[in-house]
């Protein structure tokens, strides 16, 4: 089935606020009525105050046409100037029209109330969903992605959407009541005239229409590149250190000006467009006023069209403007809003991989063994339509309560033969089944609580070393955080920084030391107690004092439990009870480390050349 356009999909989110779309409606049809009736209120009597018309000499009858309505207010009101006086009307009619205008501003207010609900609504039930997905997809699609890029479709082209949401909503909801009103109210004056407006409008409607399109499409150029400007400016950020040690602050500010060079060249052409839609349908709207002074006059003149009328029908006539204009906004803010709203859909569609059985088991521990049958994972690396193997042919069984070690030259694919067991991907050959049963008929959320991760890469949030521990659970006391990190030998250095648990450790960590981060890591996986810890070169990146106490604490962490570790220093698996080792994608050895270093190969190249190099 088709899908639906993105900017359409987008305003499907207007399902959550029927009350408030109701309220906008209703306070705007009311509020267009007061306003148009002021004017009724006003004209007349000014006509009859100043000796501009003569009333009828007798009551005639109501009824809905435009003589047979003007002579019945115009007797009621020369009655009313006869009976109570000229002053005493006046100041009637004055506070009936300031009536008319408090009614008019307090119901137009509620009406915006209603809608910033709406907007700021909409713009979190999109944002939420967003993030949701994000969290669901593979690490293959972020390896893809740039995270600048990302953070801005999640911000500028989210606000976007809120904002087209906004205006076309507000002026779908009020300007064609408005225009509906006022040229209802000008054929009920001088069809004729009105008739000779409308030929005026679709060479202004066709111009109008090609400024749009063109705002479109310079508006997807634009977010594009201010996706771009996003990821410069993220990965400058996040590499400052190199830029600085390097000396290379002059190039990297060459290379940003130049692309925020390029992003402020598309947001010129963009809001260049988008400007000239407001004059354009002014200067158009004041050709039509002037077309219709020109042909009104004449009617005038020559006896066809009363002059009061005329006056009248120019003054509805310039309120019928700024509906007009507000709808030519609308419709430009709709193609500004339809390109962002194009990238954000690109994210809510992209395809998740890792997808769950709709029957689905969920598991409730660890009890004989993973097993993986010819495994292989293939992968498309960008601007290649060719497939490349990460993994190919791979057998391996994880029993439990065991320790089986990856090892391996860097590109072999042991962090990858990691993520494929708590499927952060699945394999696209072979198998893999946990306790007997295959990985893809399991609830992914179950089967994750099996696993505990320590990585190389220790990823900790600004926040307080307490809640990394605890990492968004509120099930752990302190008591069980402290515990869990004096197993992780972690309590020491946590007591003497400023605030003990209590101490905001800033983004990613940097206030505290490498061993530090990865001790933290460590006691976030034994709080968890997950049955199987993976170990992805949870050492590698420390020096040999932080080592140690790592290591002291890992050692402490596997006691007990089924263990996959993928090690880079090939001194801390001698112990382990199985070692595997891959080169390329495939297993080329395994067994223990006794075994592998009675034979010639590429295990004891490695370990020989670890020895040599101390």
């Amino acid at each position: 089935m088709k899908r639906r356009k993105p900017i359409v999909r987008a305003f499907g989110y207007l399902r959550h606020f029927p009350v408030q779309i109701a309220v906008n409606i209703v306070c705007n049809v009311l509020a267009i009525f007061f306003n148009l009736f002021s004017f009724v209120l006003i004209i007349p009597f000014a006509e009859l105050l100043f000796g501009l018309t003569t009333p009828p000499a007798t009551e005639p009858a109501f009824a809905l046409s435009q003589h047979a309505l003007t002579d019945w207010l115009m007797w009621h009101l020369y009655a009313a100037q006869a009976r109570w006086g000229v002053w005493r009307c006046l100041l009637t009619v004055s506070a009936g029209y300031l009536l008319c205008n408090l009614a008019y501003n307090g119901l137009r207010y509620v009406s915006l109330f209603a809608m910033a609900r709406i907007r700021s609504g909409v713009t979190q039930h999109m944002l939420d969903d967003l993030y949701r997905r994000l969290t669901l997809l593979p690490l293959s699609f972020f390896y893809r992605q740039r995270k600048g890029d990302i953070i801005s479709r999640a911000t500028n082209d989210m606000n976007d959407v809120g904002q087209c949401i906004d205006s076309t909503l507000q002026s779908m909801l009020k300007e064609p009541i408005n225009i509906v009103v006022f040229a209802g109210t000008l054929v009920f004056i001088s069809p004729r005239l009105f008739l000779y407006f409308l030929l005026i409008l679709p060479p202004a409607v066709w111009l109008i229409g090609k400024i749009g399109h063109s705002l479109k499409r310079n508006s997807t150029r634009g977010q594009t590149k201010l996706g771009t400007l996003f990821a410069t400016l993220d990965e400058t950020l996040n590499g400052v250190r190199v830029i600085k040690a390097y000396g290379n602050e002059n190039q990297s500010a060459k290379r940003f000006a130049a692309v925020n060079d390029d992003y402020t060249h598309t947001m010129t052409r963009v809001v260049s467009r988008r400007e000239l839609s407001g004059p354009l349908s002014e200067v158009l709207g004041t050709i039509g006023l002037a077309a219709i002074l020109v042909i009104g006059g004449s009617l005038v003149m020559n006896g066809t069209l009363a002059s009061s009328v005329f006056v009248f029908f120019i003054i509805i006539f310039a309120r019928l403007i700024p509906p007009v204009q507000g709808l030519v906004k609308a419709y430009n803010n709709l193609q500004k809003g339809a390109a962002s709203a194009t990238r954000i859909y690109e994210l809510l569609d992209a395809d998740e991989v890792i997808r769950e059985a709709p029957d689905a088991v969920s598991v409730d521990g660890f009890h004989d063994r993973i097993e993986l049958r010819d495994v292989g994972l293939t992968y498309r690396e960008n601007g290649s339509d060719a497939d490349r193997y990460a993994l190919r042919h791979v057998s391996l069984t994880l029993s439990k309560g065991r320790t089986v070690a990856l090892v391996g030259p860097s590109g072999a694919g042991k962090s990858t033969l990691v993520d494929l067991l708590p499927r952060f991907y699945d394999c696209t050959e072979g198998d893999i089944s946990f306790d007997g049963t295959s990985l893809r008929q399991l609830n992914i959320t179950s089967l994750r609580k099996q696993f505990g991760l320590v990585s190389q890469d220790c990823i900790l949030f600004n926040d307080t070393v307490a809640a990394n521990i605890a990492f968004g659970s509120t099930d752990y006391s302190l008591s069980q955080i402290e515990a869990a990190a004096r197993t992780a030998c972690a309590d020491d250095f946590i007591r003497q920084l400023p605030q003990g648990y209590a101490t905001r450790i800033g983004d990613r960590g940097v206030m505290l030391s490498g061993g530090q981060r990865q001790r933290i890591s460590i006691a976030r996986a034994v709080l968890k107690n997950p049955p199987i810890l993976l170990l992805d070169e949870a050492t590698s990146a420390l020096d040999n004092e932080s080592e140690r106490a790592v290591q002291q604490a890992l050692s402490r962490l596997m006691e007990g439990r089924t263990t996959l570790v993928v090690a880079h220093r090939l001194s801390t698996i001698r112990n382990a009870d199985e070692i595997v080792v891959l080169q390329d994608g495939h297993i080329v050895q395994q067994g223990t480390h006794d075994q592998l270093m009675e034979r010639d190969g590429l295990y004891r190249k490695l370990v020989e050349m670890q020895d040599f190099s101390r």
